[in-house]
């Protein structure tokens, strides 16, 4: 089978490979942020084809971090595998029932019943807060997100679209009364506030908010490198060109990339 394969070639990697064998969890650490942002952008680029490797390489790496788990006497991959298969019966009792073994299934009626089960169990389970689980280290964008839904979960949350926009107008008029008092603290403060608000915006416009700038990120370097590529194909360098020389150019390449 496929995935004892893998198993055994990391067994035989972790005893004969002088690289693996210099392996931890804290110098993997980096390496498994690396290639999970990898699989993100072969997601956002739509690309199946690395979608398919990047995941092999997470696969590679979970199946490493069971090996030193097993080595330092901590876990084994059976008990990884066994422990988020139990986790996904428990936290699905609308398909597997109420208790292990026992009728009665919980009903739901959406997929936003089956979240709000989901958080109702993991604070059953001993979680102190709703807000639980969510990473320290993630990016800021995707971190508010993340709290903004496991808020809503429980009814904290908007009920139409139009009161989050209204919220988003009131936090742009903080913000520009701060820039006009000038104070530096509450104008950082006041931006922060604006750009959750948004986030939240884009949740209830069912837009990832992470995945939507990155894109414009993308369409901006696209832009921008072609902006470079026409200065050099006129014997110039954008340096040396006016504010209005480039944003001719800019407004040239953005009609060009343009749908028709």
């Amino acid at each position: 089978m496929p995935f004892e394969r893998l198993v055994g070639i990391m067994d035989e990697l972790r005893e004969k490979c002088p690289w693996d064998k210099k392996q931890t969890v804290e110098t993997l650490r980096p390496l498994t942020i690396e290639e999970t942002y990898e699989l993100a952008d072969a997601i956002t680029s739509g690309d199946w084809q690395s979608i398919k490797e990047e995941l092999g390489d997470l696969l590679l790496h979970i199946v490493f971090y069971a090996r030193l788990g097993r080595e330092q006497g901590r876990f084994t991959l059976a008990e990884v595998i066994n422990g988020i298969c139990d986790k996904l019966i428990a936290r699905h009792p609308h398909i597997y029932g109420t208790t292990a073994g026992q009728p009665g299934l919980v009903e739901v009626k959406n997929e936003e019943d089956v979240k709000r089960n989901w958080e109702q169990l993991k604070l059953k389970e001993g979680k102190k807060s709703v807000l639980s689980g969510v990473p320290v280290s993630l990016p800021a964008t995707v971190k508010a997100t993340r709290l903004q839904e496991k808020a809503g979960k429980i009814g904290f949350e908007w009920d139409e679209t139009s009161q989050v926009w209204d919220k988003v107008k009131e936090e742009m008029e903080e913000l520009q009364e701060a820039v006009a008092l000038g104070d530096a603290e509450k104008i950082a403060e006041e931006f922060g506030d604006l750009s959750f608000s948004l986030i939240n915006y884009a949740r209830f416009l069912h837009i990832d908010a992470e995945n939507s700038l990155e894109k414009t990120n993308r369409k901006f370097i696209a832009r921008f490198t072609g902006m470079e590529e026409r200065a050099n194909a006129q014997g110039r360098v954008l340096a040396d060109m006016t504010l209005e020389e480039m944003d001719a150019l800019w407004n040239a390449i953005k009609k060009q990339n343009k749908p028709d």
